[in-house]
């Protein structure tokens, strides 16, 4: 028997063994992070560009286009690079790394999403308040404290993982590193390790999904409150970019994380989603659903031009 010391690397799998189905996807996956570098990096600067935007919802927005970053930085390179390479190799220590960020940027945004849903019951059930409510010391402490709740779960369940040994089968049925491929290659007794997984996903994914849940409740009792049709179509409209952005994280990452991983093609489609697609996908949700960040981007642009001219 071999402890994981004396291992020095896994095997990735990846997405497929086929040469010719690799170059495709390696160019489709290089132009998707790049897409997705462009996309969070525009969304972080014109909110910084723009004082119109400096409000709680787009603090949080900027804090999730900097998750997405992180996200999607922690695994895209190393499969891209996989793709092009015959050994398709990770460092036992860098395998373990790759899952604990990717486990605290899952878990970082996952309380991020439940933050923003409080913001907008707040800014739909009491405007008048929002300001003195929502204020800077209480945003930046709901982030430092998401971010904080993700690392201590995180290094908790990978300090466990250290301390597995690892014999024979190195061999990884996926394209990324995440503690639930890892364990099927222990030889040592994992039970402790896939119970705190269980219950620190159920604890950190379903209690942030209660709450986001809990505050749509609250807007949506809210919202059948106002008179006015066209009151609440404005304030729906408002939640339409942040609940889609929930259905794409929670739908993917619930089905990924908590059902038993198997390598099979559905796996890797939800891993994708949430570690992949996701974070391209959310700053078009909200420039292309949200008025004042088309607004905030029109006089950004406007503005650059105008300097050049």
């Amino acid at each position: 028997m071999k402890n994981h010391s004396a291992i020095n690397e896994f095997v990735l799998l990846g997405l497929s063994t086929d040469p010719h189905i690799q170059a495709v996807l390696f160019v489709l996956f290089l132009l998707i992070y790049l897409l997705t570098l462009m996309g969070n990096f525009l969304m972080l600067l014109m909110i910084r560009a723009d004082f119109q935007l400096h409000t709680p919802m787009y603090f949080f927005l900027s804090q999730l286009s900097f998750l997405d970053l992180c996200h999607s930085s922690v695994t895209v390179p190393k499969m891209l690079e996989n793709l092009l390479s015959e050994r398709k190799t990770i460092f036992v220590e860098s395998c373990l790394a790759q899952a604990f960020f990717v486990f605290t940027t899952g878990g970082t945004e996952a309380c991020l999403l439940a933050v923003m849903a409080y913001d907008r019951y707040v800014a739909i059930s009491s405007p008048l308040l929002y300001g003195q409510v929502m204020n800077n010391q209480l945003c930046a402490g709901l982030v430092w404290g998401s971010w904080g709740l993700a690392f201590v779960d995180a290094l908790i369940n990978i300090l466990l993982a250290v301390n597995l040994d690892y014999c024979e089968d190195q061999t990884i049925p996926h394209f990324s590193c995440e503690l639930s491929s890892l364990f099927p290659l222990s030889c040592s007794d994992t039970s402790t390790n896939f119970t705190l997984l269980l219950c620190s996903s159920v604890l950190h994914f379903f209690g942030n999904f209660v709450m986001i849940a809990s505050s749509y409740a609250r807007i949506v009792s809210t919202v059948l409150s106002i008179s006015s049709t066209s009151g609440r179509s404005k304030a729906f409209s408002t939640c339409s970019s942040h609940l889609t952005t929930v259905i794409l994280f929670f739908g993917s990452g619930f089905l990924s994380y908590l059902l038993p991983t198997s390598g099979s093609s559905l796996d890797m489609i939800f891993s994708l989603q949430y570690s992949v697609i996701t974070p391209m996908l959310n700053p078009l949700i909200y420039s292309l659903q949200n008025k004042e960040v088309k607004s905030a981007m029109r006089r950004v642009f406007r503005k650059y031009f105008h300097s050049l001219l």
